[in-house]
């Protein structure tokens, strides 16, 4: 029988903790996964002065 790998469990913990962590900042932030590819876009068209 094989040894377990600590090492390995150990990581995927760390990775799953880390993806819910961001997956709950985003969900605070109202943010999803393709707003931040969209984001740059919107901030350079906010930015630009208004005239009127």
């Amino acid at each position: 029988m094989a040894a377990p790998n600590y090492a390995f469990a150990k990581k995927q913990r760390e990775l799953a903790q880390k993806k819910k962590k961001e997956e709950k900042l985003r969900k605070k932030t109202g943010r999803t996964e393709g707003d931040d590819k969209a984001r740059p876009d919107d901030a350079a068209q906010s930015s630009s002065p208004q005239n009127g």
